[in-house]
């Protein structure tokens, strides 16, 4: 249950106690001294009197008189406790109008800030809770979609601020002092960086604490040497979701199979470069040949050995044109071997649809494949199709999910965060 329901719920549960004390006693005989008769009158009455002290106490009403003392000792409960309770709402509705951001952090300890409201974010806040269940989350935004607000308040149990990230006076309400960690997961790049920045100048202690992804790799690792990226942690979804890949799937593969493997990588967007990026890393002893398809794929592979300084630890061949097209696939097989060995495919291009009706076509073709098509969000129909045609079907999103280190999503003190 969220702070705001469990608010709700106290006030509601204090108000139907005080209502039946002031019943109760008007039902056993408690008489007023304005309204003697009272204790005689319908229940309907003795229900309107006992509503009325919320509004007016009893000052109209007079005093308890007569009846069991246990009786008037309850009304006078309620004689104090209902214009008490009404006083305290108006006056709450009143703080909050008149300043949302200080009443709403006020009480904020030990809470954890989200920059973002995108699918990633909402892939964090669901690891996040999976793990941290009970601790305070904050979610922030310039604009939230209606839906996506409603999910992060009744399923994440999350408290929701519409505001800019990057605007110090807006930072300072944020109790950063007391804040374990932020997660900086806007779709702006310069912008997370920018909040990080203040963020670190307002509160130093966030140093490390700070978690700031970029869509970009290569505005990531141009920032790689400036203040911020050395005091935060720095990250790219496709890295991590390429990393996981190789290392949960394919490395199996490669141990499996004999002698070194040939592997297809088709797409050479973010997610083929990274995977490329983490092949040589992690698996570059276990294969005698890489294939590479895409559209500008000879320029683009110029530019990863540069930025990465990528050595050629293998065989490597460059096909370009778009995937769907027969001609690159025949160019191909002209130079690579794909039918005495067990290549592993990877169908990677950002086009979901491509990417599974080529992934249908090689399977047909080569059966002794390893065929791996990317989504981007979960889909049961994907999944299903692929175990359909012993096609592996990974998504982006999940394997992003799964894989978000242990220490960015557990902020119990026993990790001493």
């Amino acid at each position: 249950m969220s702070f705001f329901s469990m608010r709700v719920s106290w006030r509601w549960s204090v108000a139907a106690v005080l209502f039946f004390c002031a019943f109760f006693g008007f039902l056993t005989g408690v008489g007023l001294s304005e309204r003697p008769d009272v204790h005689a009158a319908d229940a309907l009455t003795k229900a309107y009197y006992s509503l009325g002290l919320f509004v007016m106490g009893g000052l109209d009403l007079g005093t308890p008189q007569g009846g069991p003392l246990f009786s008037r000792t309850l009304l006078w409960i309620s004689y104090f406790g209902s214009p008490i309770l009404a006083a305290s709402t108006i006056i709450e509705a009143v703080v909050k109008t008149l300043s949302p951001h200080t009443w709403r952090f006020q009480r904020f300890r030990n809470h954890v800030i989200v920059a973002g409201s995108g699918e990633l974010a909402v892939s964090f806040v669901k690891e996040f809770r999976r793990v941290s269940p009970s601790a305070n989350l904050l979610i922030i935004d310039n604009d939230f979609d209606q839906l996506r607000e409603v999910e992060f308040r009744r399923r994440y149990h999350a408290k929701i601020v519409r505001g800019d990230i990057t605007r110090s006076f807006f930072l300072q309400r944020l109790h950063l002092k007391c804040a374990k960690k932020v997660i900086l997961l806007g779709d702006d790049n310069f912008q997370n960086y920018e909040a990080a920045h203040k963020i670190l100048d307002l509160e130093p202690k966030l140093q490390n604490n700070i978690i700031i992804h970029c869509n970009s790799i290569r505005f990531m690792r141009s920032m790689a040497d400036s203040y911020v990226a050395k005091l935060c942690i720095n990250f790219n979804a496709y890295q991590l979701a390429a990393s996981a890949l190789v290392k949960k799937h394919l490395n199996t593969h490669f141990l499996e199979t004999t002698p070194k493997d040939v592997v297809v990588i088709a797409g050479f967007g973010v997610f083929g470069q990274t995977i490329l990026e983490e092949l040589q890393y992690s698996a570059k002893e276990e294969i005698d040949t890489i294939a590479i398809i895409g559209v500008d794929a000879k320029r683009r592979i110029q530019v990863v050995d540069e930025q990465n300084n990528l050595t050629n630890f293998c065989r490597r061949e460059v096909f370009e044109g778009p995937i769907s097209h027969p001609q690159v696939w025949k160019e191909l097989r002209a130079n690579v071997d794909l039918k005495d060995s067990q290549p592993v495919i990877i169908l990677c291009t950002d086009s979901e649809e491509d990417n599974f009706r080529t992934s249908l076509w090689i399977k047909r073709k080569y059966p002794g494949a390893m065929v791996i098509a990317r989504s981007y969000l979960p889909s049961k129909f994907a999944t299903a199709v692929s175990e359909q045609n012993d096609i592996l079907n990974v998504s982006i999103n999940k394997l992003v999910r799964e894989n978000f280190p242990a220490d960015w999503l557990d902020v119990s003190d026993k990790r001493g965060v």
